[in-house]
């Protein structure tokens, strides 16, 4: 079943797949961060972002089956 909060976890999943895919966006060198050259400071940041969204969508799946499992009745599935 899709719920809003499923939606939510997949957006939380996929987006980093997506920034990274995407290398035309960040295939560059200006802006530099501590003379790092963008392209890579944007990948590092990305290990940072991506750890916390799927800490993110772990959490809101841990919600979301607590949720279920009240509205169902308690039953496990």
């Amino acid at each position: 079943m899709v719920t809003p909060v499923r939606v939510v976890i997949a957006l939380c999943l996929v987006a980093p797949f997506v920034a990274l895919l995407w290398v035309d966006s960040y295939a560059r060198t200006d802006p530099t961060f501590i003379g790092m050259p963008f392209f890579y400071w944007y990948q590092m940041l990305w290990v940072l972002l991506s750890t916390g969204l799927t800490v993110l969508a772990y959490r809101l799946w841990q919600y979301d089956r607590r949720t279920r499992t009240v509205r169902d009745g308690g039953g496990a599935r």
